[in-house]
């Protein structure tokens, strides 16, 4: 996946289009992605957008949640914690908050550790917080408000803290009291319009804030001999 952050064209219920960002455009070629570089200074971008803004205050727990459910947002949360512990020296929480998925450490190809209870750390200043470190197995379904206190606690021991949540549920709403807001990601070519209209409403509602956003797997075309050159 590739990462460039750039305005999202419309107007997603409250969102701010400072905080709005084109994720995961891709050439539409058949000999590949952009180059390591570009996705490095994308995500940077990114991160810059949502966690060190000019007009407001900074969040420092960020949930992020997919529209689809078919979509996979747990390496865009990984790229995005390395690449803000790359800012400066800060701690990065990344939290695995989708209750009843493969665990995030699995998705990852993360070895787990022997305590699935403590944080581990899998980068320079990023630790990868365990969902049987805050969620009993038990609670999966139904998320007490203990279970969301413990959550509070864990994350409180890093400056910055990205949840990989589920897509937009009930749980997720839940998980999202823990957080400064949401970052909804879209799906190019997947995600209506009128869904993510309706998820943005349903966030309003819960008075969950919608810190912006994410547009993922958006392709452009790019001349063949052109593609060569990037």
């Amino acid at each position: 996946m590739s990462f460039l952050a750039e305005p999202v064209s419309g107007n997603l219920a409250a969102a701010d289009p400072h905080r709005q960002a084109l994720v995961g455009a891709r050439p539409s070629t058949d000999t590949g992605g952009p180059t390591a570089t570009t996705q490095h200074e994308q995500v940077r971008a990114l991160v810059q957008q949502l966690f060190f803004p000019h007009d407001s205050p900074a969040p420092r727990r960020v949930g992020m949640t997919a529209a689809d459910p078919n979509t996979n947002i747990a390496r865009l949360c990984f790229t995005m914690a390395i690449t803000l512990a790359e800012t400066g020296a800060c701690d990065v929480g990344l939290v695995d908050a989708h209750p009843g998925a493969l665990s995030l450490h699995r998705i990852l190809d993360v070895p787990p550790s022997a305590d699935l209870e403590s944080a581990m750390q899998i980068a320079p200043r990023v630790w990868l917080l365990p969902r049987m470190s805050w969620l009993p197995v038990n609670e999966e379904q139904v998320i007490s408000d203990q279970s969301l206190a413990r959550l509070g606690d864990r994350i409180s021991q890093f400056d910055f803290s990205i949840l990989c949540c589920a897509p937009v549920s009930w749980p997720t709403i839940k998980i999202a009291q823990a957080c400064d807001g949401l970052v909804l990601v879209l799906t190019a070519n997947l995600t209506r319009k009128l869904v993510a209209l309706q998820m943005c409403e349903q966030l309003q509602s819960a008075r969950i804030p919608l810190l912006g956003t994410v547009l993922t797997e958006r392709r452009f075309p790019v001349p063949q001999k052109l593609y060569r050159n990037l």
